[in-house]
């Protein structure tokens, strides 16, 4: 007779320390098998060399050379969740499945579906929060309706962190719980349809000189100012609590990114309308223009303004933009060019290694001032004083677009001043 297991489903955790869920799993008195789901509905939009699937790829073998140590193995599948449970219960004696919790709208119906399965079988399922500090209601107004303004709920979030001692789950120790097992050949990266990418995933830097710096250094392109952390918070590879434990102990500015990141979180949580829609519905009538060939020019990095094509071709190239320079070309793009956010939005999904939809959408609505606490629609970036404040000597330009300063750049495709009155008109139209 099969031995009752539980399970512990990874997903956007990928590590095994400080990891709520697999901690509980592991001190739930049962042996646990660890599983990955390669879910086709997520993998079937991204191009064959994306750099996410290599990076998760890479992970899961880190994880499994780890739990071999202990005798055990990370089992690897490949389909839709709710048919990968259906198979296992015929395979194992599953009594209950622990995994941490996702808030974007398909990952909530994918579990929902899951659990009420796994449930009509008299297994129970388990969800934790991980990923966040605080998660759906527990940072809301008075009355328990939502903020959508990121001040006030920054205050309310900081004032709840200071209050409330934040727990450890060193799920690293109890690793010898863990079910002892080996599953022969694992699925790779062909296997999946996908090919080795040449961009990698850079390590991330949250030392005490770069957060005690922060403020300074985090608006200058040209320099390695910033954490690179936005990869490893998407996939877990870091737990949140203990960078905001450390962040905690330095000038604030750091933990305040951290703040803006959950901010979005609940946003999108509270409001799943967002995906595909302005967040203030009267922006939706704003007549986009949608010019194709200029769309094209912006995301080759050719629009002849010099900070939006550094910009472009930093991400293209690497995976990666620096932040102010997000602002830059997503303003540039809905205002300049007067192209819908969600276009330039779908871009950055696909090209970016740090791509979290809640930040990404929310981080566009913002731009495109249709979001909540938005850059008011009158705020038009201009990307020559952008420069001349942030990249005064021209350095993050010149890395990029090399051929700057000569015959082979480009015009510019559109005058600033003439873009920046045809946008406020239009928006004003769109809004009267």
């Amino acid at each position: 007779m099969k031995k009752p297991i539980h399970v512990f489903w990874f997903r956007r955790d990928l590590r095994l320390n400080d990891n709520t869920a697999l901690y509980h799993a592991l001190n739930s008195g049962k042996p646990v098998l660890p599983i990955f789901i390669f879910d086709p509905e997520i993998l079937k939009e991204l191009p064959e060399k994306d750099a996410r699937v290599t990076f998760i790829y890479a992970l899961l073998n880190q994880i499994n050379q780890k739990l071999e140590k202990q005798g055990s193995q990370l089992l690897i599948k490949q389909g839709k969740p709710l048919s990968v449970f259906k198979d296992l219960i015929q395979e194992f004696e599953i009594a209950a499945v622990y995994t941490n919790r996702d808030y974007e709208p398909y990952a909530i119906q994918r579990d929902q579906e899951v659990k009420n399965f796994l449930e009509s079988k008299h297994i129970s399922f388990h969800e934790f929060k991980d990923q966040v500090i605080f998660e759906k209601a527990e940072v809301v107004k008075q009355d328990g309706s939502p903020y959508t303004v990121y001040t006030p709920y920054s205050k309310i979030w900081l004032q709840k962190f200071k209050e409330k001692k934040i727990e450890s789950y060193p799920s690293e120790d109890h690793l010898d719980k863990l079910l002892k097992a080996e599953f022969g050949p694992r699925l790779n990266l062909k296997d999946l349809g996908f090919k080795q990418s040449e961009i990698t995933v850079p390590g991330f830097d949250i030392s005490k000189n770069l957060i005690e710096n922060y403020s300074k250094t985090r608006d200058v392109p040209s320099m390695e100012g910033t954490s690179r952390l936005g990869p490893h918070l998407r996939f877990g590879t870091v737990s949140i609590r203990e960078l905001a434990r450390k962040a905690a102990n330095y000038e604030e500015t750091f933990l305040k990114e951290l703040i803006w990141r959950e901010f979005f979180m609940q946003i999108l949580y509270h409001f799943p309308h967002v995906v595909d829609q302005s967040f203030k519905p009267a922006y939706d009538k704003i007549e986009w223009l949608n010019d194709e060939t200029q769309f094209k020019k912006w995301c080759e990095g050719k629009t002849g303004y010099p900070m939006v094509d550094a910009g472009m071709r930093q991400l293209n190239q690497t995976g990666y933009m620096h932040n102010r320079v997000r602002m830059v070309v997503a303003s540039f793009l809905c205002k300049h060019l007067l192209i819908d956010w969600r276009w330039g939005e779908a871009y950055f999904a696909e090209k970016l290694l740090d791509f979290e939809l809640s930040s990404n959408n929310g981080n566009w609505q913002w731009a495109a001032g249709t979001g909540c606490d938005a850059a008011p629609y009158f705020r038009v970036f201009n990307p020559a004083s952008q420069q001349e404040k942030f990249d005064p000597d021209w350095k993050y330009i010149k890395k990029w677009v090399p051929e700057f300063g000569t015959h082979q750049y480009p015009e510019p495709i559109v005058d600033h001043k003439f873009a920046r009155e045809r946008a406020i008109k239009t928006y004003k139209q769109a809004l009267s």
